[in-house]
Order: C-alpha cells, then structure tokens, then sequence
C-alpha cells in the first residue's frame, strides 16, 4: 500500500494539523506535494470545525525544499512549464500565508529552500533546538524568488539580503533572532510548546482572531492617514457590535468564561 505523502487529521478541539509525510525523502516536496497542500490548506481554511492549523512534517528533516527528481524534470521544462511550475507553488504560499485561520508551524529538523518560504507564510513558528534553516537556491544557479515576499516580511530586507546571497546555514537562535521563528525549545519540549500557542489561542474570539490577521494584513506599511485612521476606527465598532464581540464584552464584565472557551472543552 502506498504511503499518503501528506497527512491531515483535525482533532475535537478544531486543531488541523497537516503534515508533510516523505521522511525517506526528507519531506523533499514536488509538484504534487505542492498540489495536494493547496487543497489541504484550502479544504481547512472552509471547514467551520477548524480554528487552528498545525503545519508539521514526519522524520528527522522539517522539509529539504524541492525534490531533486522534480528539479531534474524542471531542468528539462520550457520557459512556459517552468512559469506554470513556479505559479503553482506561488499560489500555494498566498493560499497559506492568507489563509483566515491562525497557523504555526513546527519545525523538527532542517528546512531548506521552499521549506523557509511555507515556515515564513505561517502566522508562528516553533522549532526544535536542533532545527537548521537555509536559503540555498543561489548554490544551484536560481533565485528564492516564490518565497521572497514572504521571507522578506519575516527576516526584513537586510537578513534576506545575507541569506538570499551567501546561502550560508543557520541554527534556530539565529532564526529566533530574524524572527523566522517565535522560540527555540528542546525537541523533546516542541510539542508542549506548540500546545501553549494552541491554547493562547483556543482562549480567544475566533471571528476576533480572522479579523485580527486581516487587520495585519491590511494596516501594514500603510501611512497613518484619514482613510487609515477612519478604516480602523470603522473595524472596532464593527466587531464591538458582532455576536462574537458581545459575547467577549459581557463574558468580560460578567467575570465568566466566553463561549467560545466553554464550547472547545465540552
């Protein structure tokens, strides 16, 4: 039977987890890979029973980028294959980046090339004190571009100015430093880590918390203008009178659990 390279299991408290299943491989992914991903991430961002996405990965290796036999094949592809190649996996990164749910991302073992870029488009990330990172496309003749605006957007210009360039490795402190990723724990305490952000997060309005990554989305690098300020001002009063804002304001005032924290323990 053959093995499912990719794996996705919800469990009772709305946590999808999708896993990257080619440990032989080192979680290497190809067009395929990249395919079934765009469907996984799209089919939890429109299931209502999710409100957390786990991106995680089997195996010693979070992910080693692209599979060298689909580079093999890339190689022999047209300019005109090779634009609807990379326009597939650009297409999965915006479905991830942008998808209207909280996700973090777990990271085992090392992450090369493209594995940055899906690690970038996760609203957090966790990694192992063992995880390794590199942007080591300029080492065989081409560019991270794909994941370039999502790469950038986590490390800032001028690491990615170093890293695009040298694609020199670097350890997990070095990524907490970027920014790449939010703490650094023994590998034995990854999942309780990930577990604390999961219930930082199962605490709070879900409708609060889609709208509170559109307001990233939306605000940032904007200049502090009328239009901005009235936007702003606009999105308050909107989710104040929401059923999910009343619901927090009176749980608030009324010193008692909101129902959305009592929903995911029953």
């Amino acid at each position: 039977m053959t093995q499912s390279a990719l794996l996705v299991n919800t469990d009772e408290r709305g946590v999808a987890t999708v896993s990257l299943n080619r440990p032989e491989r080192h979680n290497a992914f190809d067009d395929q890979l990249i395919a079934d991903l765009t469907q996984a991430f799209e089919q939890v961002a429109s299931d209502e029973q999710v409100r957390i996405v786990v991106l995680a990965s089997e195996g010693k290796s979070f992910s080693a980028g692209a599979d060298l036999n689909w580079m093999k094949r890339m190689a022999r592809y047209s300019y005109e294959e090779n634009l609807a190649d990379a326009s597939a996996l650009a297409n999965l990164l915006r479905v991830l980046n942008f998808l209207p749910k909280p996700t973090i991302a777990r990271v085992q073992g090392a992450a090369y090339g493209g594995a940055v870029g899906l690690i970038s488009c996760c609203d957090m990330a966790v990694a192992s004190a063992r995880a390794s990172f590199c942007l080591s496309e300029v080492k065989i003749g081409i560019l991270p571009a794909t994941i370039s605006p999502y790469v950038i957007a986590a490390i800032g210009q001028r690491a990615a100015r170093r890293y695009f360039t040298t694609a020199e490795r670097f350890d997990a402190i070095a990524a907490a430093q970027l920014g790449l990723v939010a703490k650094v724990v023994e590998a034995s305490e990854l999942d309780c880590a990930v577990n604390e952000l999961i219930n930082q997060l199962l605490a709070n309005s879900p409708a609060a918390i889609g709208a509170a990554k559109k307001l990233v989305f939306e605000v940032a690098d904007q200049p502090i203008s009328d239009r901005l300020i009235a936007r702003t001002s606009e999105l308050i009063a909107g989710i104040r009178v929401s059923e999910e804002g009343q619901e927090g304001l009176s749980a608030f005032l009324e010193k008692r659990t909101p129902a959305w924290v009592t929903k995911t323990l029953t």
